[in-house]
């Protein structure tokens, strides 16, 4: 039977129903084959109450990846019923020590130090402690500290040896490291050299030296984005003075961009805080608040700005307010999101600042002509008269121009002073367009119309 067959709403209801009647042998026998990821999902649809049920007919090592799947706050709803050992002996015990890591630092700050006392292995206890000293989302709180190194003057035979006593901690061989005796990362160490070489040939004559790698405060998006450019698996995370501290791997990369596209995608919809579609009224309410006072205000300063021209004495001009608004709203948010993409993608533009805005003010200008021509027939054809056709067409070159140049400029800017980019776009591009495009369609009407 295929994942998806088994995780649908029919399939829910009857393991809920074996978990009821204690049936659990059966539960096991439905739920063995499934990757962890489909068991977390699983339990992230049921009831505590089930999931802990769920997860107590796995394996320990099983149920350990498994609580690594889930969503942050199932895993804080069950470990309210584990005691410090059942975390640190079932759980802990079980997984590498960046997964360890982020779990334990999840976990109320009175309850850490208890968990990490409880692990029975004191050097993974060590290494988890190291690894929560990182600030969050940098590359040393990334890092797994199991890997695989050699030294440069060890002989192939001792290699292999001592390659296979580290291979038993490791669940994913990507590379061997190779230090010296201070621990500083000199390269990498092909696996088919070692296949292809004497055992008696030293490290120091067969290892690549030519090896990319990431310091334990480098920013958890600058480890992606290098990653992504030289199409890494894993990177090696070094400290200030060249030691190999430990290992990131795709995988972990793949979540951090997954949580920064998110963010980003709610603050350019004016959402002020991560937030979630299952959190209470309250939360969403305040994450939610902030910028739509603010686009409160943009209407009463757009309102201010139609009183200060007076629209009664050119009442038809009111009838393409929305028209100006919406269209350099648009094209500003556009703009922004081009901006904020490339910035994400490419970590700057090659462009200056002046070639950039040089070549949105001709995608502006292009943009403007056609759909003031288009606009120009459209109103004259609807008997608006020629004053109001060519004042409409005027003013939407210019507010189209104006938000082209202003999308581009201020998410350049905010990046310049290390503020992220995408707060620029949505709601402060188009309020601010609202205002300013509405100031520059009612001076040109003033114009052309008195």
């Amino acid at each position: 039977m295929s994942n998806e067959i088994k995780l649908t709403p029919a399939f829910l209801e009857y393991l809920e129903e074996c978990l009821e009647q204690n049936r659990l042998p059966e539960v096991l026998q439905n739920i063995e084959d499934l990757h962890a990821a489909d068991i977390a999902e699983i339990i992230d649809r049921l009831d505590v109450e089930h999931g802990r049920r769920l997860l107590s007919v796995l394996p320990k090592t099983r149920s350990a990846d498994v609580i690594v799947e889930l969503d942050d706050e199932v895993r804080q709803l069950l470990f309210e019923e584990y005691s410090a050992s059942e975390i640190a002996l079932d759980i802990i015990g079980e997984l590498d020590s960046d997964d360890a890591a982020d779990i334990i630092a999840e976990l109320p700050e009175e309850r850490i130090q208890e968990v990490l006392d409880n692990i029975s292995d004191e050097h993974q206890a060590r290494e988890i402690a190291e690894l929560l000293t990182h600030e969050e989302d940098t590359a040393g709180a990334l890092m797994a500290k199991e890997l695989v190194k050699v030294n440069k003057d060890w002989k192939v035979m001792r290699c292999v040896r001592e390659m296979r006593k580290q291979a038993e901690e490791i669940e994913q061989v990507h590379t061997v490291y190779v230090v010296d005796d201070d621990n500083e990362l000199l390269g990498t160490l092909s696996l088919k050299k070692l296949l292809t070489t004497s055992t008696k040939t030293p490290v120091s004559e067969v290892y690549h030296p030519s090896v990319v790698s990431v310091n334990t405060d480098t920013d958890a998006e600058e480890v992606a984005r290098i990653m992504r450019k030289y199409d890494l698996v894993v990177i090696p995370v070094v400290n200030e003075k060249n030691q190999l501290m430990g290992r990131i791997t795709i995988d972990d990369v793949l979540d951090v961009m997954a949580e920064e596209a998110g963010r980003d995608y709610q603050m350019a919809s004016g959402l002020t805080q991560d937030v979630e579609a299952r959190d209470n009224v309250i939360i969403l309410t305040k994450a939610r608040l902030p910028w739509v006072l603010i686009g409160m205000i943009g209407g009463v300063l757009s309102s201010r700005v139609i009183d200060f021209f007076d629209i009664t004495l050119f009442p038809e001009m009111a009838l393409f307010i929305p028209l100006i608004a919406a269209t350099g709203g648009n094209v500003g948010v556009q703009s922004a999101a081009l901006v904020v993409q490339s910035l994400a993608s490419e970590g700057g533009f090659k462009d200056t600042l002046g070639k950039k805005l040089l070549k949105d003010l001709g995608v502006g200008l292009l943009t403007g002509v056609i759909c003031a021509s288009v606009i120009f027939l459209v109103s004259y054809a609807m008997g608006y008269g020629y004053n109001l056709a060519i004042t409409v067409s005027i003013a939407l070159i210019s507010v189209i121009v104006f938000a082209a140049l202003f999308g581009t400029f201020i998410p350049l800017m905010l990046n310049k002073i290390n503020v992220d980019p995408a707060v620029a776009v949505g709601p402060f591009i188009t309020t601010t367009n609202d205002i300013i495009g509405l100031f520059i369609y009612f001076g040109i009407g003033r114009i052309i119309m008195m």
